[in-house]
């Protein structure tokens, strides 16, 4: 199992089986936290939480897996930190300047002039 997802499954533990509040203090969006928790479901096999109007519960499973998952994360190699990459995006290319004034008006070398 990941162990980031184990984190996260521990973290909605903590905050009560309170999904967005878990989210946030991760700085993840929730939509992550829920494509996370549907991982870990079909990783295990088994529901481990039950979704009810009044508020979401462990079940069994997901009860077993909260015992394992600190373990899990302690006994994992300790995370690498990622570079932070700068933001600014790509460097778009220059279009439309056309060929070096010392040959323009020239034809291309090896190339036909295209007639009209």
């Amino acid at each position: 199992m990941n162990p980031t997802q184990l984190k996260r499954f521990i973290t909605i533990v903590d905050h009560d089986l309170h999904v967005p509040r878990a989210a946030a203090s991760l700085d993840i969006p929730l939509a992550s936290l829920y494509t996370t928790i549907d991982k870990l479901e079909a990783e295990t096999g088994q529901p481990l939480f039950s979704r009810a109007k009044a508020g979401w519960t462990l079940t069994p499973a997901g009860v077993l897996l909260r015992e394992d998952a600190q373990r899990l994360i302690d006994e994992s190699p300790p995370e690498v930190e990622k570079p932070k990459v700068p933001a600014g995006g790509k460097a778009k290319a220059a279009k439309g300047k056309g060929r070096a004034p010392s040959v323009k008006g020239q034809p291309k070398p090896f190339k036909k002039r295209q007639g009209r």
